[in-house]
């Protein structure tokens, strides 16, 4: 699981920055428009939410668990998550997470 797991965050930070990259290159690095071309209309409003409510609720639940697990580079899954997205902080945190429980097992 743990090479799929990476696998995945590669193509979760690739697949995201290609689309990012592209408008970023258009309208340049302007936050405010930014902010606004996430939710133009209501079905991408509901998505843009539930993207960012479901990242929230990673992050504390990843944080919580990296401390019980003694996950110790727990932290950089916060910048994969702002920079980047759910699409590379979650499966780099799994991969992060089965490389201690590989650990432990061999142990």
């Amino acid at each position: 699981m743990r090479t799929f797991y990476l696998i995945l965050a590669i193509i979760g930070a690739i697949i995201p920055w290609l689309g990012f990259g592209s408008w970023f290159a258009s309208h340049g690095v302007n936050l405010p428009l930014f902010i606004g071309a996430i939710f133009p209309n209501g079905a991408a409003s509901a998505f843009t939410a539930d993207v960012l409510i479901s990242s929230v609720v990673f992050l504390v639940w990843s944080f919580t668990d990296a401390r019980m697990l003694g996950i110790t580079r727990w932290w950089v899954v916060i910048p994969a998550n702002f920079l980047v997205g759910w699409s590379l902080a979650l499966p780099l945190y799994l991969w992060l997470r089965e490389g201690v429980k590989s650990e432990a097992s061999h142990a």
